[in-house]
Formats: C-alpha cells, structure tokens, sequence
C-alpha cells in the first residue's frame, strides 16, 4: 500500500478548503439580504447571552439579560446575531456620557430598518455605568437598531423611558478609549450627521470622520 507524501497531503487540504469556501459561499452577500427584511427576523432570544464586538479598540463583551427588557433583548440577538453591527461605526462618543452606534453602512439597509420600530419596554434596570440600551427618540415605541453604552451614571434616562437591556461584561476600558474627539453630532456639534449616515453611509463616516472607532466582527454565544 502507497502512502501520500506530505506535499500530496499540504494539496489535499488546500483543495479540501477551497471546496469549503466554495460551499459555504458569498457570506456578505447572503447577511445583506437577510438584513434587508426586518419582519424576518424576529427570533426569541435566549433567557441570557452574551454579545462580543471586536472592535477597532479591543473586545467588548455584552451580557444581555432577556428579563430586563425582552423587546429590546430581541431586537438585539437578531440584529447580532445576523451581523448587522459589522462595519458599524461609533458616531456619536461623548466623554462622561455615552457611546452611540448602530446605523448601517449600507444606506439601503438602514432604510429598511428605520421603519421597523419596536414597542417600549418598561424600565427595570438603571442607566448607570456599563449598561447598555436603545437609543430612542421622544415618541413612544421608537426603538430601532442605534444602541448606547452609558459612561457614567445616567439615571436620569431612566424616567425617559431609556430601558437598559445588557451590561459590558468585559472591555469597559475599551468602550472608555474608543475615539471622542468629534463630540456631539452635527447640527449642535462638529460631528457626524445622522441624517447624511442614512443617506450615504460609511462612505461619509470614511471620509469626512476617519478616526471614528467601528465593530470589525460581532460573535453570539
């Protein structure tokens, strides 16, 4: 009986994985159609999980618990979990107050999402250092995908209906360095505007905010 030598076998295994990558795909592709119909993904989240961001800074670890705000848990794991946060920049960091993301590089992909609203979840949890939480506007069940992680002790959100629905488990050094020198946003500040990253998306973060800190990959476990 003839064995392979180990050039045959170091072939072997590049074809093996080429077949693989083959198989499995143009993975950015199939998030992106996914990504562009909300009503589909509506997943129950598990009771608890947890969330990492590898980030441009270092890795943040979100531990959600689903009891504290199940709407928002759910929005969350199905938006992680379909890789809507990849590429996703933080726009909005102010220095003793929070860390805000989660509108899509994609402009299509973000006017897909910015309909598709959740209803409020009562307050049960305190916006105090490390929790995390929907950003929302003044009307009632406004939620969507742009999350905030709080710097400080926020507990005034509180009584504003902001529901924390998860808490940094590990990386809170990482959410404390991620880049803040473009302040508030634009019209009130010299940062980005919220209107023109739904219009035209990282195109616009890329060029005109470049320091910006962003998710390079998200994992749910």
């Amino acid at each position: 009986m003839t064995h392979p030598n180990r050039s045959t076998l170091s072939s072997l295994r590049l074809a093996l994985a080429a077949l693989a990558l083959l198989l499995a795909g143009p993975p950015a592709l199939a998030d992106r159609a996914a990504l562009l119909d909300p009503s589909a993904l509506t997943e129950t989240a598990p009771d608890t999980f947890t969330v990492t961001f590898e980030t441009t800074k270092g890795d943040i670890a979100i531990r959600v618990d689903r009891a504290w705000a199940p709407k928002g848990a759910d929005r969350f794991y199905n938006l992680a979990k379909n890789g809507y946060y990849d590429g996703v920049r933080f726009f909005r960091v102010i220095s003793g107050f929070m860390a805000q993301f989660g509108m899509h590089g994609d402009p299509e992909v973000m006017a897909a999402w910015q309909p598709a609203t959740i209803a409020d979840d009562p307050v049960t949890q305190s916006n105090t250092r490390g929790m995390v939480t929907f950003a929302k506007t003044g009307a009632p069940n406004s939620r969507t995908t742009q999350i905030f992680i709080n710097f400080g002790n926020n507990a005034r959100l509180d009584g504003m209906g902001f529901a924390p629905f998860g808490e940094v488990v590990e990386g809170m050094d990482v959410v404390d360095a991620l880049y803040s020198g473009y302040g508030e946003g634009a019209p009130r500040g010299r940062g980005p505007s919220q209107g023109r990253i739904a219009a035209e998306g990282n195109a616009y973060l890329e060029r005109d905010f470049p320091e910006l800190d962003y998710i390079e990959r998200t994992r749910v476990e």
